[in-house]
């Protein structure tokens, strides 16, 4: 079954082969999506390119989300590789310093706090309302971005991670109101511990992991493949009426209470 034959999407925060939105990407392009990509940096420049030659993408470019205009060029650019249409949007964009999860929240400096804050949720506003048009155009699309229960639960280490996160959460749900009106969907994937370049950043990550397995109803860990699989759904036509949710990938952890 190949849900994306003709869809057109735009793929931020591939870092490696072990991103989990590269895990979306390649589920998409396998069931016919055409990707563009993003990149942060020249460190992982080449990987990233890689990556989307392997998929066939017409469109590989650099992207701060911490600027609006890189943000508008980036998604204009998709926008002329594809027509001036756009049908799906995944935004896996994160960061918080490493020295900031560690250690005690109150700790967190100001102009860190903002950082995390402007980086992992505010970026996804931004992306959003560039996308608005190109889907528009297009008929409607949908938008999925990634979060985790670290924003409704405290979570040790986590700390302004968790904030961002929650900040994010709550973006999800205005942004499904706003765009709805143009049939345009915004979700969320809350994935379990997987191990990808971000999570080394995290101290105690082999804990979380480890409670993870212990504590859920499936007693299993998590991949990246996983979270791919539920990414497609919810991009896909099937989640048609599916809009400010957010879909756990935890093997059930979220729903424990100890």
């Amino acid at each position: 079954m190949r849900r994306f034959e003709g869809k057109r999407g735009l793929v931020l925060g591939v870092a490696n082969k072990r991103s989990i939105a590269w895990a979306i990407a390649r589920r998409l392009a396998e069931e016919g999506a055409q990707l563009a990509f993003t990149y942060q940096g020249e460190r992982i420049e080449k990987s990233v390119r890689e990556l989307a030659e392997s998929v066939s993408s017409p469109l590989v470019t650099e992207c701060d989300v911490r600027s609006d205009e890189d943000v508008v060029r980036v998604v204009q650019e998709a926008g002329e590789s594809f027509g001036g249409q756009l049908d799906v949007l995944v935004h896996s964009v994160a960061y918080a310093a490493a020295e900031d999860l560690e250690g005690r929240f109150t700790d967190t400096p100001r102009d860190r706090f903002w950082m995390a804050l402007d980086v992992s949720a505010y970026s996804l506003v931004a992306c959003a309302r560039a996308a608005e048009p190109l889907m528009e155009a297009a008929g409607g699309g949908s938008i999925l971005t990634m979060t985790y229960l670290g924003g409704e639960r405290a979570v040790p280490h986590y700390n302004v991670m968790g904030v961002a996160k929650a900040a994010l959460d709550a973006s999800v749900r205005y942004l499904a109101w706003d765009l709805g009106q143009k049939n345009v969907r915004v979700n969320a994937v809350s994935a379990g511990p997987v191990r990808t370049l971000a999570a080394r950043s995290i101290a105690g990550f082999p804990t979380m992991e480890a409670i993870v397995e212990e504590r859920s109803p499936l007693h299993r860990p998590i991949d990246a493949d996983d979270v791919g699989s539920a990414a497609a759904y919810l991009l896909s036509d099937d989640a048609h009426n599916v809009t400010g949710t957010t879909l756990y990938v935890d093997s059930g952890y979220h729903a424990m209470g100890m």
